[in-house]
């Protein structure tokens, strides 16, 4: 939330300046950048729009805040902020309209680098998945590596589209066209093209947008969109809430955009780790006492494309002290455990869903007496697999699941 208000008139203005720098900036860019007693931005931004800053230059700090401090410290005084592109992309935009009013704001946006590198390639961005990575983990690509589709992805340095093609080959996408686009907009601007399995460029640009026309090859691992994913795809050791009943439980669970899980007893996480996948506003924690399934929930984590799922070890409820509050609760595993239930409950926000699983008679109990005072839904969940009975077949039925269900008044 911004710590400004809209009495106070337009003094902050942020320019997006591109490759070409003064000459891909309008008239009024150049006036307001000319004019401004202060110019925050980067080095290279600094460096861009050189010719024409006349006022004192102010250069990001570390950690970034010590600069949001500054530019909110000169708050009615005019201030010019130059960004890569299209500040609110990605971009300084963003963490600035959190402390920052849009009413004392002007932004004049350049095209951002997916814009760019769309253009170059022809590529309609409403059918392209553009995905920052710059400043954030490589596994982040990992949802959207399908067969067929067009991806752009903003790395972070030289060594982003090598250790992007690495990615693709080690998953089963070797025969990706890989496509690095350099320095777009500038008189540096270079644009190559490999498959991901024979990827070898050398010298390439710091300021690069790699795209890829996916292939997937035979065993390739593609994450479904739909909810129960194949539990060969998790590392686990048993302790894992099977793909159908997880479908069940997710659907249960009911993710909406924003929201906060916990995942009490995540054994594999893999209840955590789908509901994160489901939109990329979710968040989700995942407590587990055992430490060996602790690492486990975070290997799994990266390989799903979701490597920000939180994990805390420890034994609930004692481990459940302090976390953010939740919008929603799963109890998979330690649910009979004296204080778990309550604490949970206790914890949840109003609206907020539960849903527990039992496959133990001692924590069925625990749901039916739940049921009984406070309401909600209960179902016995049963799935049967066909196997190998002698020469012939039969149904083998699995341990049958009692959920419960509640939202919380």
């Amino acid at each position: 939330m911004s710590d400004s208000s809209p009495s106070v008139p337009r003094w902050l203005t942020l320019i997006g300046i591109g490759e070409d720098g003064p000459d891909g900036l309008g008239e009024e860019a150049k006036r307001l950048i000319a004019t401004a007693p202060a110019v925050f931005g980067g080095a290279r931004h600094h460096e861009l729009a050189g010719t024409l800053i006349t006022g004192e230059r102010f250069a990001w700090q570390s950690p970034f805040e010590k600069s949001v401090e500054a530019i909110v410290a000169r708050r009615g005084t005019p201030v010019v902020v130059l960004a890569s592109g299209d500040p609110f992309l990605y971009g300084v935009g963003a963490t600035l309209s959190r402390r920052i009013a849009v009413d004392e704001m002007h932004t004049i946006p350049a095209p951002s680098a997916f814009s760019l590198a769309a253009a170059r390639l022809g590529w309609p961005l409403q059918e392209t998945a553009c995905v920052s990575l710059h400043g954030r983990p490589l596994d982040l690509i990992r949802p959207h590596l399908h067969a067929g589709r067009h991806i752009l992805a903003l790395t972070s340095d030289e060594k982003g589209p090598q250790a992007l093609a690495d990615l693709l080959v080690a998953n089963g996408f070797a025969e990706t066209r890989l496509t690095v686009l350099e320095a777009l907009g500038g008189g540096r601007e270079r644009i190559r093209s490999a498959i991901a399995a024979g990827f070898d460029f050398d010298a390439i640009d710091t300021l690069n947008v790699c795209a890829l026309e996916v292939v997937a090859g035979a065993g390739a691992r593609i994450l479904p969109y739909a909810p129960g994913i194949d539990d060969e795809l998790f590392e686990h050791d048993g302790q894992i809430t099977k793909r159908e009943i997880r479908a069940v439980t997710l659907s249960a669970l009911s993710p909406r955009h924003g929201e906060l899980l916990w995942d009490i007893g995540a054994g594999s996480g893999s209840v955590g780790i789908e509901w994160m996948l489901a939109d990329p506003s979710l968040q989700a924690i995942a407590i587990e006492q055992a430490p060996e399934r602790a690492a486990r929930i975070a290997r799994n984590a990266t390989a799903f494309g979701v490597p920000q799922l939180a994990l805390v070890e420890g034994t609930a409820p004692a481990a459940l002290a302090g976390l953010p509050v939740p919008d929603a609760v799963f109890i998979g595993g330690g649910g009979s455990e004296a204080g778990v239930m309550d604490a949970a409950i206790t914890a949840l926000k109003r609206g907020g869903r539960l849903v527990a699983n039992a496959v133990t008679l001692e924590m069925e109990a625990l749901l039916l007496k739940e049921y009984g005072a406070r309401g909600g839904t209960l179902t016995k969940i049963e799935i049967a697999r066909a196997a190998p009975v002698g020469g012939m077949s039969g149904w083998r039925p699995a341990m049958p699941v009692t959920q419960w269900c509640w939202i919380k008044e």
